[in-house]
């Protein structure tokens, strides 16, 4: 089809479709510090989505007391427009208390348009698993260790075979139009938080 516009035509559609991706990705590349919360705020935002999830997932309760700590990134934020970023910010929690805070970023490449908002309850059941996680630089899912996602819907409970495996995370909300998820290449690294 473009082979049959002008030169003028073909000029136009490049320049119109690089504006509109350069809009999109400004939107989507917003400064970190923008969607950053403080401590307080953060903390209160877990255990919101601890509160949700204790509520929403049945035997959510029962695995959360098994957990050896629990990461809860309340809101991680994803758009794609053939390129997609992902972005949110937590708090590990181990007895209860929070410990350390930690970002979560991604990106991908391929067929994608849209955004979602969604929150994550990563729960450790294993001490090895955990104490990996802690001590890395930049955790990597899918290459620092293998974690069993489960989706709200898909798999509205935690059956007795969640136990068996070091690490399980749970989307708690999703809003948007993506549908897909996955924590796979996704990096989480330690944060200062005041």
């Amino acid at each position: 089809m473009l082979a049959s516009l002008t030169v003028s035509h073909q000029q136009r559609f490049l320049l119109a479709t690089i504006a509109v991706l350069a809009s999109f990705l400004s939107i989507i590349i917003t400064p970190v510090q923008a969607f950053a919360a403080s401590a307080r705020e953060l903390n209160a935002q877990v255990q919101d989505t601890l509160v949700k999830f204790r509520s929403e997932v049945p035997g959510g309760s029962a695995v959360l007391s098994k957990a050896k700590g629990v990461l809860v990134l309340p809101k991680i934020y994803k758009a794609g427009m053939g390129v997609g970023v992902e972005y949110g910010e937590g708090a590990l929690l181990v007895g209860g208390r929070t410990v350390d805070y930690y970002n979560m970023a991604a990106g991908s490449m391929g067929w994608q348009l849209g955004a979602q908002k969604k929150s994550l309850v990563m729960i450790f059941l294993d001490g090895q698993a955990l104490e990996g996680f802690r001590l890395s630089r930049g955790w990597k899912a899918g290459v620092d260790a293998s974690i069993a996602v489960i989706k709200a819907g898909a798999e509205a409970s935690l059956g007795t075979d969640v136990y068996n495996r070091p690490i399980v995370a749970y989307v708690v909300d999703q809003k948007g139009l993506m549908v897909d998820f996955s924590l796979e290449g996704a990096k989480f690294s330690k944060i200062n938080k005041r």
